[in-house]
C-alpha cells in the first residue's frame, strides 16, 4: 500500500529556492524537475537540465536548488511497504534525463495531485496505481539508459581493439577492463557487432600483419610480437585460417605482384 504525505503538481519557486535535508526523510521522495536545477551526487553538487526525475530513498541525503531564475517541479512524498517501489532499479539520488516523455510524467503527477484534493475512499488506491505506472516507466527508461551506456562502452572497447591489436586482448581481460563478466561482455558484444570479441581481436591482429608482411623488413616471429602473438606458430596458424596463406607466402605473392606492377609501369 502507498501512503501519500504530500504531493504538488507545478511548484513554483524563486531563485533562492534550496531543499537540503542532510539526514534525508523518513518517507520516499519522488521529484520531477520540469527547469535545469543542481542536485548533490556523490557529494558533487551537479547542474542538471529541464525534465529530470530523481528518487531520494528513505534517510537517503536530500539536496537541489534552483540554478535560474525559475524553479519549477512535480514531487510526491509517501511510505510503502510495495514491491515496484523496494525493488526498483532507479538509482537512489541520481537524477535522470526523460526528454521527449516529460509530458506523460507530468500527466501523472497532476493526477496523483488530484486524486489526493479529492480524498475519497478510493484515493489511495489510484494514486498508488498510478504510482506503479510511473515505476514501471522509470524501470524502463533505467534499461534504456543501461543499454545505451553499455553499447557505449563496447564501440569504446571495439576501437580501443582496433587501434593496438598488439595488447595481449583476452576475453577475461577485455571483461575486466569493463567490470562485467565475461559471459556478459561476449553476448553483448556479439549482440551489438555481431561478431564475438575475439573475432574483433583476430582480424584487427590480421589486418596489422598484413602491414608489417607488406611494408616492413620485420621477420615473421617479429611481425608475430608486434601483433600480439605469444608465439609465430600460433600467428602462423590465426593468418592461415583468416587468408589461406602462411605469413611468408603472403609475403612473398605480394612482393612478386608489386614487382610486377612496377615493371609494367616502367614500360
Amino acid at each position: 500500500m502507498v501512503e501519500v504525505q504530500y504531493v504538488e503538481y507545478d511548484a513554483i519557486h524563486r531563485e533562492n529556492f534550496v531543499y537540503d535535508i542532510p539526514n534525508g526523510l523518513d518517507a520516499w521522495l519522488l521529484v520531477f524537475a520540469q527547469t535545469p536545477a543542481i542536485f548533490m551526487v556523490d557529494e558533487k553538487y551537479v547542474r542538471y537540465p529541464a525534465n529530470t526525475i530523481t528518487l531520494f530513498k528513505p534517510k537517503q541525503r536530500i539536496y537541489y536548488c534552483a540554478c535560474e531564475d525559475r524553479y519549477s517541479n512535480d514531487w510526491i512524498r509517501f511510505t510503502t511497504d510495495e514491491i515496484f517501489v523496494r525493488t526498483t532499479r532507479f538509482p537512489g539520488a541520481v537524477p535522470m534525463t526523460i526528454n521527449n516523455q516529460e509530458k506523460e510524467y507530468h500527466r501523472l503527477f497532476q493526477l496523483m495531485s488530484y486524486e489526493a484534493e479529492r480524498n475519497t475512499n478510493t484515493s489511495a488506491l489510484v494514486i498508488g496505481k498510478l504510482l506503479e505506472i510511473m515505476f514501471l516507466k522509470i524501470n524502463e527508461l533505467v534499461e534504456d539508459q543501461s543499454r545505451t551506456r553499455v553499447t557505449s562502452t563496447l564501440q569504446e572497447l571495439r576501437s580501443d581493439i582496433y587501434q593496438h591489436p598488439d595488447e595481449k586482448w583476452t576475453l577475461q581481460f577485455m571483461a575486466s577492463k569493463l567490470n562485467i563478466s565475461s559471459g556478459h561482455l561476449a553476448s553483448s558484444y556479439k549482440r551489438a557487432f555481431g561478431v564475438s570479441c575475439m573475432a574483433d581481436v583476430i582480424n584487427s591482429r590480421i589486418n596489422l600483419a598484413k602491414k608489417y608482411l607488406l611494408n616492413s623488413n620485420h621477420t615473421i616471429a617479429e611481425i608475430a610480437e608486434l601483433c600480439g602473438y605469444q608465439s609465430p606458430e600460433h600467428f602462423d596458424r590465426q593468418f592461415r585460417a583468416v587468408t589461406n596463406y602462411t605469413p611468408s607466402r603472403f609475403r612473398a605473392d605480394l612482393a612478386f605482384l608489386n614487382n610486377i606492377s612496377i615493371l609494367t609501369q616502367n614500360k
